[in-house]
């Protein structure tokens, strides 16, 4: 590839903003195929996509409604999914706060997208092109979204109880692991054998707290961790937030404010040998 003939286009004046930090996010949706949007079906009847969030735990739940046209949906399948999705949100205390009228029969009205939080590697950043200039805006977390199916592990745990017979759950695998804080319960000790026990020299040493073998027994601190961490996730309520589109008034409002208007040259204090120096690899 030849580089000595190309000529410099343009050049353009970077103007950086960071008036709506910490709140810019970049939502990635790895699994849709298609921008996301409200089918037709959902939209004549009147229906839009809601949200809502933990944000103790930084999650985000996108609830869009489904498409009920007869050749892509099954209504009979639907009052299943919906009551298994009831029974799950019950279960974990999460029930959504939409009213059910009464009498209604539970059904999957809506496809949930379950945010997951993704490392940032270095700073990311926003620009947009604009009247001849660069914008940047630095942000902040990123998440992807991907769909929750959780009405289905009900119907199989379902489904495990009634091949077992009579309530039987010992299949199941739903739910945390037991937190070791809690008291196990108290099981009779085996009867013993009267036959007289040969006895063994064991020779026992003790090892440094730095060695490898020793981090066995910080495994129950990472686990009880890990148990407190999925404890208080599941015991936060959700909290509703307004989905808006993108064309809506609400984000051309949002969209204009992230423009710097400031015309403050920004001056570097960073040597470029010390920034050469920063990224891994050179």
């Amino acid at each position: 590839m030849e580089v000595d003939n190309d000529e410099l286009v343009s050049v353009l004046p970077i103007h950086y903003s960071d008036t709506l930090s910490p709140n810019v996010h970049l939502h990635q949706f790895p699994l849709l195929a298609r921008p996301l949007q409200i089918p037709p079906s959902a939209a004549l009847a009147g229906k839009g996509i809601r949200a809502r969030a933990k944000l103790m735990s930084r999650k985000f739940e996108i609830h869009v409604p489904v498409d009920t046209r007869p050749e892509v949906w099954n209504t009979e399948k639907s009052k299943d999914f919906g009551v298994a999705q009831h029974e799950g949100d019950r279960e974990k205390n999460q029930e959504d706060q939409t009213k059910q009228r009464e009498g209604e029969e539970s059904r999957l009205r809506e496809n949930r997208l379950l945010s997951e939080q993704i490392p940032q590697l270095g700073a990311y950043m926003l620009g947009v092109v604009r009247d001849g200039r660069l914008h940047f805006v630095p942000i902040s977390e990123t998440h992807q979204f991907r769909p929750t199916l959780t009405y289905l592990d009900i119907m199989s745990r379902k489904s495990r109880r009634s091949r077992g017979g009579g309530g039987s759950d010992t299949e199941s695998d739903d739910g945390p692991p037991p937190d070791p804080d809690e008291v196990a319960p108290v099981v009779a000790p085996p009867k013993r054998d009267k036959r007289p026990v040969e006895v063994k020299e064991v020779q026992v040493s003790v090892r440094k707290p730095g060695d490898d073998k020793s981090l066995q027994g910080g495994m129950s601190a990472i686990r009880r961790e890990m148990l407190l961490a999925i404890r208080a996730e599941e015991e936060e309520p959700w909290r509703s937030i307004e989905f808006c589109d993108g064309e809506t008034a609400e984000s051309d409002e949002v969209f204009e404010s992230m423009f710097s208007r400031k015309e403050e040259h920004l001056e570097c204090q960073t040597e470029i040998t010390s920034f050469l120096k920063s990224i891994k690899g050179l």
